[in-house]
């Protein structure tokens, strides 16, 4: 007899750690706000389409903050754990299953993922500005949305094609 409350839970564990992975593997430093370019965001967003808004939520804040601890940028881990985790449960309220819906779904799945980039761009200024004044944050903007575009981007053709594999828990 299958348990469908552990498989959700070591999927979701499964997919904290490959944030965290995403996160640590390729980091381009940001010199005026102590920050980093990555690529954890594809997880947060192939995470958020297809399993949904409350693991998108709990791997984008859970595995961004650990990413950010385990690489030497334990200031900015509780502000990741909510901008990431906000992130994913946004791109999650409207992303999620958006390949099983025709134009309409992949139309509010697309918003979804453009908002949950906004989230985190305008939730990494309002944490620079903090930290560092909201001119220096200014400068953080570029990167961020570089970041969030292309992850964005990346992270639809492979959820599309992760969703075309036969897995029970796609379903």
């Amino acid at each position: 007899m299958r348990d469908k409350r552990v498989e959700r839970l070591v999927l979701t564990a499964i997919m904290i750690g490959l944030t965290t992975v995403a996160t640590m593997v390729i980091t381009i430093p940001i010199v005026g706000t102590q920050g980093f370019v990555n690529f954890g965001d594809v997880v947060i967003f192939i995470t958020a389409i297809l399993f949904g808004p409350q693991v998108g939520l709990l791997a984008g804040g859970l595995g961004s903050a650990l990413g950010d601890i385990l690489l030497g940028y334990a200031h900015w881990a509780p502000y990741t754990l909510v901008i990431k985790g906000l992130e994913g449960l946004v791109a999650g309220l409207l992303a999620y299953h958006m390949f099983s819906g025709g134009r309409a779904k992949w139309g509010k799945g697309i918003l979804g993922l453009i908002l949950g980039a906004c989230v985190m761009i305008a939730g990494y200024y309002a944490a620079g500005g903090i930290m560092f004044g909201f001119k220096v944050s200014l400068l953080s903007i570029p990167e961020n949305a570089f970041q969030a575009f292309l992850s964005a981007a990346i992270s639809v053709p492979l959820a599309l094609a992760i969703s075309k594999v036969k897995l029970d828990i796609l379903k």
